[in-house]
């Protein structure tokens, strides 16, 4: 009898466990109540928008730029991430190839916030709700830029160009329950956009050894529920590249702060360029222009053009040309990136 007792003991206590480990399983992948759904995504391969009387660069590209229009296009990303978002708020995170996959969601609504996963300098904020979900980029700085007087503030905070971000958002998504994972086609829109900044010299450019500028005015950050940008303003640090005209450099950025914005006027937010050289006797010269008008043109990339600037042969001549410089040298003027914390 005892022993008959202790076998049924025993089977009660396996059955338990077993019902007990199904149970706990039930909530975890793959043995959860899951809806398979098929993304499809497609990418918006474009580095520019171009909005109102702003210029036409397709059929108006400067010759003298080292580059064709085309040339500018951002490339396919190397992977695509979802953040999926339930009815309660609990998130989940997918990521799959750039052309999509299989994306399982639970039972109810959700939000889905789609962007490319390969990213080096964007920083995600704010990622636990699709509401304040946004995207921004490192802090940077430069000892030598002490701001630009054409900006909006000489203190604004200098960060790196951001690497290229598409984003896509589905406010409500209800997955059906079907025997064959029906198709989501999904197509990425650019985040990112570049522009072409081109330093025109009328003289002296036979003095330059190296070149690097700074956008100031650009928006901090990007909403990534609706692709309008931050009105927090930074200034974009970059370098440039000496062509046979000048100085030129291809700089990323979200574009203007506060847009799209139905609000928005052109008047007020200011835009400014600052050019800094390194001549091949070891002088620095700095250069400032005022670019409002050729900005808030473009506020989704585009091309920035400055001309008229000249270094005197009493600049270049001084102390001779025997300055050895480098192609990284810029000494006590080296540029420091913040890492995160």
């Amino acid at each position: 009898m005892k022993r008959i007792l202790g076998m049924l003991a025993g089977t009660l206590m396996t059955l338990f466990v077993s019902c007990e480990h199904k149970e706990l399983c039930y909530d975890h992948d793959p043995h959860a109540l899951k809806y398979h759904i098929n993304v499809k995504a497609s990418y918006e391969q474009e580095w520019q928008h171009t909005y109102g009387d702003a210029t036409d660069w397709k059929t108006q590209w400067p010759e003298e730029l080292t580059m064709s229009y085309d040339d500018l296009r951002p490339g396919i990303p190397e992977g695509l991430r979802i953040l999926s978002f339930n009815e309660v708020g609990k998130q989940e995170i997918k990521n799959m190839p750039a052309s999509g996959g299989i994306l399982s969601l639970s039972e109810g609504s959700h939000s889905l916030l789609f962007y490319n996963n390969d990213t080096e300098y964007i920083v995600f904020d704010d990622i636990e709700s699709f509401v304040t979900a946004r995207a921004t980029t490192r802090s940077r700085t430069r000892s030598s830029y002490m701001g630009n007087s054409y900006s909006q503030t000489m203190s604004e905070k200098t960060v790196n160009a951001p690497d290229m971000l598409y984003g896509n958002y589905l406010d409500n998504y209800t997955p059906e329950k079907v025997v064959v994972a029906p198709d989501m086609d999904i197509t990425m829109h650019p985040l990112v956009f570049t522009y072409v900044i081109k330093y025109e010299f009328k003289y002296g450019l036979q003095y330059v050894a190296l070149a690097r500028g700074a956008l100031a005015g650009m928006a901090e950050a990007v909403h990534l529920n609706s692709g309008k940008t931050s009105n927090e303003i930074v200034t974009i640090l970059y370098d440039c590249t000496i062509e046979e005209y000048g100085a030129q450099a291809v700089v990323n950025s979200f574009g203007i702060p506060d847009y799209p914005n139905e609000n928005y006027t052109r008047s007020e937010n200011k835009y400014a360029l600052n050019l800094e050289v390194k001549l091949k006797n070891g002088i620095i010269k700095n250069f400032e222009f005022d670019v409002t008008d050729q900005v808030a043109k473009q506020p989704h990339g585009g091309v920035i053009i400055v001309s008229g600037i000249e270094i005197s042969d009493d600049d270049g001549k001084k102390g001779g040309s025997a300055f050895d410089v480098d192609v990284n040298d810029w000494g006590e003027y080296e540029d420091i990136d913040i890492p995160l914390l």
